[in-house]
């Protein structure tokens, strides 16, 4: 068997495949856990910058890692231009993430994304799109990116995707909650808003740049998980500030600490501003650190990106081919 095959475990096929894990059900909100939770914040970056220096992969072992960023990429188009034609381009690139002879190369056919991410008008078209792939369609929702519209619409809109046939539910939290430390409209929100989504999953986005320190990050984490959030998720990717290590530390281990005290995994994903494969290394070297090789499947890890693919091909093309390609080669991701 192909040495890349063996080191990655990628794909649906794994050579290890794991059992679908319960859901998370959530827990009664805990208010003095809540308020228990700080964050160091000279010790958290401290930590991060640390990360880069420590943590270098190289050749086959390098290629491995970078093909299982590619099986928990959310491959994703949200932009106010967005055409059926468009989406269904990113749901060819998504059964097919990088060239096939590249794929036969690493011993890797059959490699996929984890999922396609669009707006709740363009459910229909992935769904039709990634019938038969067993890639799910994740259907960004609620007044996304800003949240502020009637709470009864974002309600509303979140069963129209289910009905879509949308099998993940982004959610944007309401951020004047965090900012108020006002942590039971927040738990009765999102638990409301988990209730909706049905057998489909959902992901808490926090929009992490706009809460204004580490410790609202933390605390909004785990109500958010208190209230049976299926992942956690830094952003919209329209904040000036989305993922950073630094955030990610924080809400890795708030996951950390939820799973000591209740048993129940929760996913995570970073989104916006992660584009270069080196910068997927590091996340995916700070999620094996923190919380073990079981968070570096897609059940429980993604990365919200557009653009992250094309480099990560063109990384992987390099490995075989010992020439990087032109990036237009690769624009579509």
């Amino acid at each position: 068997m192909n040495s890349i095959t063996a080191k990655a475990g990628t794909g649906r096929s794994s050579l290890l495949p794991t059992l679908p894990l319960p859901r998370n059900p959530g827990m009664p909100l805990d208010m003095a856990w809540v308020r228990l939770v700080q964050a160091n914040t000279s010790a958290i970056e401290r930590r991060c910058a640390t990360l880069g220096g420590r943590r270098t992969v190289k050749k086959d072992h390098q290629a491995a890692w970078l093909a299982r960023a590619i099986s928990c990429i959310d491959l994703t188009t949200l932009a106010g231009d967005d055409t059926e034609g468009r989406v269904r381009r990113l749901c060819a690139k998504a059964r097919q993430p990088i060239a096939p002879r590249l794929l036969q190369a690493l011993g890797l056919e059959g490699l996929t994304t984890g999922a396609v991410c669009v707006y709740h008008d363009m459910v229909p078209t992935a769904v039709e799109a990634l019938a038969g792939s067993g890639i799910p369609v994740a259907a960004v929702s609620t007044g996304f990116p800003a949240g502020l519209s009637p709470f009864h619409l974002r309600i509303a809109e979140i069963g129209e995707s289910v009905s879509a046939g949308a099998q993940e539910i982004d959610i944007v939290i309401t951020r004047r909650h965090v900012l108020r430390g006002n942590w039971q409209a927040l738990y009765d929100e999102m638990a409301e808003m988990r209730a909706a989504c049905g057998a489909a999953h959902i992901k808490a986005i926090l929009a992490t740049g706009e809460l204004g320190t580490l410790r609202n990050v933390a605390r909004a984490s785990l109500v958010c998980m208190m209230a049976g959030a299926d992942f956690i998720k830094t952003s919209t990717g329209k904040e000036s500030v989305n993922a950073t290590l630094p955030v990610t530390l924080t809400m890795i281990r708030a996951i950390r600490d939820y799973e000591a005290r209740t048993g129940m995994k929760v996913g995570y994903k970073p989104a916006g501003g992660i584009s270069k494969a080196k910068d997927a290394l590091l996340y995916l070297a700070l999620m094996k650190e923190e919380l073990g090789d079981r968070w570096l499947q897609p059940d429980l890890f993604r990365f919200g990106a557009s653009s992250l693919l094309g480099d990560i091909e063109r990384q992987l093309e390099h490995h075989v081919t010992g020439a990087y390609s032109a990036s237009w080669r690769h624009a579509l991701a």
